[in-house]
């Protein structure tokens, strides 16, 4: 579904980490499954939900404050939030939460259209808040490690997305104007940002959410990446 149009001079496809390329709820459902989790099973989903929505406020919010911590500790923080949200308080919980995020799913198309974008000469990278050992163990552990030239965390810049500084890390690593980059995010906010930026950016609404009220708005949307090869092929 296009917003603009365009996704010529391509050099290279930047993703968004966390949401995009790796399934955030993973964990939570994961760990939903085993048997110490009758007495919270059914209410993974809030769980998973409250952990996702603080994790990224807390982006926001140490961003304009000038706090930076790593994302590994954000996401500590954001699991103590959800976890006393839903009345739990188990550190055995907490430490296996904690472990299956370093083993994040990779959504179910990911491992076939990644090797696709590569046999079309694109490079590929991802540019994330997560901290840099979140950020292997999960391409590892999703089996892409492989397929990425560059793994690029705001660790090296010190502030979270959308500051424009995350998004400048790309030309620093690769030589690009942002016109040559295509970037590709599951968060809105961030796809907008990167609009503005000025990035041929694509936004994979998996949650069929309204478009956010920002400055910028991504040139295309997809329900999810199986449609990507194909769009950056027709240019």
């Amino acid at each position: 579904m296009p917003e603009a149009s365009g996704t010529t001079g391509i050099r290279l496809c930047v993703f968004d980490a966390y949401g995009t390329l790796f399934d955030v709820a993973a964990a939570a459902r994961a760990a939903a499954t085993e048997p110490s989790a009758e007495d919270w099973a059914a209410r993974w989903p809030a769980l998973s939900a409250h952990w996702r929505r603080k994790q990224l406020e807390y982006t926001w919010l140490r961003a304009v404050a000038g706090a930076h911590v790593d994302f590994w500790q954000v996401t500590q923080d954001a699991l103590d939030w959800a976890m006393e949200a839903e009345g739990l308080e188990s550190p055995a919980l907490r430490k296996r939460l904690l472990d299956l995020y370093h083993e994040l799913a990779a959504f179910t198309e990911v491992p076939e259209v990644l090797p696709q974008l590569k046999a079309q000469g694109l490079q590929l990278a991802i540019l994330s808040n997560g901290a840099p050992v979140m950020l292997d163990a999960a391409a590892r552990s999703a089996g892409i490690a492989g397929l990425l030239d560059a793994i690029l965390s705001v660790e090296d810049v010190g502030v979270f997305k959308p500051h424009r500084a995350v998004y400048e890390m790309v030309g620093a690593r690769f030589g690009t104007r942002p016109a040559e980059v295509v970037f590709v995010s599951s968060n809105g906010w961030d796809a907008c940002a990167a609009a503005a930026f000025g990035f041929q950016t694509i936004w994979v609404n998996r949650e069929g959410a309204p478009m956010d009220r920002l400055h910028g708005r991504p040139a295309h949307i997809l329900d999810d990446l199986t449609a990507l090869p194909g769009l950056l092929a027709a240019g």
